[in-house]
């Protein structure tokens, strides 16, 4: 089973950056759909930002400006570069890859916390 490692998280204060970064253990075949989520204590997980056929991006109104999200294909790694964070940013951030072949694969999450 393939696995997918979040790093980068921490404590950053208000309009700072943070980079996160999804490794997957080894390459996956038929990728459809690679994304960034994100939950907040009492919230629902919501979609950050997402990477469609390797190629279109899409982001949340919330993060759109701020958030740029990339794929190393050499390295299978996926990285969200956060900018300008804000306390609502705060949040369990999780990667997730989706293939043709009906997988879809969830790393166990970095805690981003924003907060002076």
């Amino acid at each position: 089973q393939v696995q997918l490692v979040e790093s980068g998280g921490g404590l950053v204060q208000p309009g700072g950056s943070l980079r996160l970064t999804c490794a997957l253990s080894r390459p996956i075949l038929a990728i459809t759909t690679m994304g960034w989520y994100r939950q907040a204590p009492g919230k629902q997980r919501e979609i950050v930002a997402s990477i469609v056929s390797g190629a279109a991006t899409d982001y949340s109104d919330s993060v759109k400006g701020r958030f740029t999200i990339s794929r190393d294909r050499p390295k299978n790694t996926m990285y969200l570069q956060m900018t300008n964070l804000t306390p609502e940013d705060t949040a369990v951030y999780y990667c997730n890859v989706r293939t043709a072949t009906g997988q879809d694969l969830w790393g166990q999450g970095t805690q981003v916390t924003v907060s002076s």
